[in-house]
């Protein structure tokens, strides 16, 4: 045996067989990127009352929301995952204690009541949902930083994909990717469609093009180079792109035939079938147990292919919250129903994957069984009510100050048209909106570098702080790239 060889049975070696983390770790985990945002905000609130000098350069910018939004999840998803729990602790304390601040230095004399009281009854814009922007920009941030960051040994195994069951981090990477795609879809956004049902599905196949050939181009690129590969995740020949091609077309198809309000009860009802086909056919037996890859397409890719079903589930489900968040709602009071909604749902729905767990089966991400999909919307629910009060925190903030300097976040609907303007100049120095504008593009850096970097490295033999730095670099160059990207108003539209 060579020494490529040797070195690639290694790599496939040091992330397979692993059986994840707890639901809880996970879920505690679900609280970095909200609180990171609100670093950030009120951090940007607090500089412009003290120096009145907002924007700054956009290389300042850059670095602000590198060092605000980026480097903690890299931190936190290494070196520091031991003392996860303490760290969100100590970030919460200093998010009191710069919310202090902010009360502090408030325009208006008020009690803390009568100011809430005011800002409950105000008005928001409510053509815009900015959370959802942020939590589509967090799920692709994290992703991107989980590919390779797995391959080196400062990354917790714990939070790697698991083989058959178990619940990692990484495991909600895909799922929450699809739940992420469908929040936004066209029928989400009860955008009306020009011709019949037929066209908008032929648009809807014409327009996943852009990810089968990047599922070829990655194909073929896995077997020329000689890339570790780890077949049980997906299958020899399937990958993630052709995953989600293949359920953004199912979905379209769905939701051409059925009313798009019966979203969610088409999700149970594919769950359900497929748990149910699971249970009582060979299909379990043959995804999990079978060594015969070698006999057809079907059985060389049977992971991939049979996940569908519980991703389609997972789409649709995404669809309805879509729908849901996308319901006008002028006034601020009425999007706290919405978060207490979220929350109480989350947690109905984490209730309901214990009996799963133990009377069915466990989280399978290989599979895409009913606990995974039960496990994936409860998460994804979760998230988002965290990052949607994180929302609510800041505009209560900026109403205090009469600040308006923090991007991709909520505003009040009777904004001055220069509050407009500077927000407009503060959008153009986000690092989030710049993930926002070219999501794809953004992911496609991260394979691309994740490969180089592999190639290039010794990932799995690297001391904890040369591989700290080579994904402090890996993330910069991934996020410096999309920033320049936007700055100069680059959009890449694949159809």
């Amino acid at each position: 045996m060579d020494g490529v060889t040797s070195k690639k049975l290694l790599k496939e070696a040091f992330v397979s067989n692993l059986n994840g983390t707890s639901l809880g770790e996970v879920a505690l985990g679900s609280f970095v990127a909200p609180l990171c945002v609100l670093n950030r905000g009120l951090f940007l609130i607090l500089y412009y009352l003290s120096k009145g000098a907002l924007p700054l350069s956009w290389k300042c910018h850059f670095l602000l929301d590198f060092i605000f939004l980026i480097l903690p999840l890299i931190l936190l998803s290494t070196v520091f995952s031991p003392i996860l729990h303490l760290i969100i602790t100590s970030i919460v304390v200093i998010d009191i204690g710069l919310l202090y601040q902010v009360w502090q230095k408030k325009k208006r004399p008020a009690t803390l009541l009568d100011a809430w009281k005011q800002f409950v009854q105000s008005k928001v814009e409510s053509d815009l949902v900015p959370f959802i922007t942020v939590f589509r920009v967090e799920v692709n941030v994290k992703t991107a930083l989980c590919i390779l960051a797995v391959d080196f040994s400062v990354f917790p195994r714990r939070y790697a994909k698991t083989e058959t069951y178990g619940t990692g981090v990484m495991d909600i990477g895909v799922g929450a990717y699809i739940l992420a795609n469908a929040i936004v879809c066209p029928e989400a956004r009860r955008k009306q469609n020009k011709g019949s049902h037929f066209s908008h599905v032929v648009r809807q196949l014409w327009s996943v093009w852009p990810l089968v050939l990047l599922g070829m181009a990655r194909l073929i690129s896995v077997k020329m180079s000689g890339y570790q590969e780890h077949v049980t995740e997906y299958g020899v020949h399937w990958n993630f792109f052709f995953t989600l091609a293949i359920v953004r077309v199912i979905a379209s198809l769905l939701l051409a035939v059925f009313p798009v309000n019966a979203s969610l009860l088409i999700a149970v009802l594919i769950c359900g079938i497929y748990q149910v086909a699971l249970e009582t056919t060979g299909l379990k037996q043959f995804i999990i147990h079978s060594d015969d890859r070698t006999g057809s397409f079907l059985a060389a890719n049977r992971e991939g292919i049979f996940s569908v079903f519980g991703y389609v589930a997972i789409y649709m489900a995404g669809v309805q919250t879509g729908l849901y968040l996308m319901e006008n709602r002028p006034l601020i009071k009425e999007w706290f129903k919405v978060i207490r909604n979220f929350i109480v749902a989350s947690l109905v729905i984490y209730v309901v994957l214990y009996p799963c767990q133990i009377y069915i089966e466990p989280v399978s991400r290989r599979m895409a069984n009913l606990p995974y999909c039960i496990w994936i919307i409860a998460e994804c629910l979760f998230f988002i009510a965290w990052l949607s009060a994180v929302d609510i925190i800041l505009l209560f903030a900026k109403s205090l100050t009469n600040s308006y300097v923090i991007p991709t976040s909520w505003h009040h609907q009777d904004d001055e048209m220069k509050k407009i303007n500077l927000r407009k100049e503060m959008e153009g120095l986000c690092l989030i909106q710049s993930v926002n504008r070219n999501q794809l593009v953004f992911f496609m850096f991260a394979n691309l570098m994740t490969g180089l970097t592999n190639v290039i490295v010794d990932t799995v033999s690297s001391s904890d702080l040369f591989s700290l730095c080579v994904l402090i670099m890996y993330m910069f160059v991934n996020s410096a790239l999309i920033f320049l990207l936007h700055r100069k108003e680059i959009t890449f539209k694949f159809w």
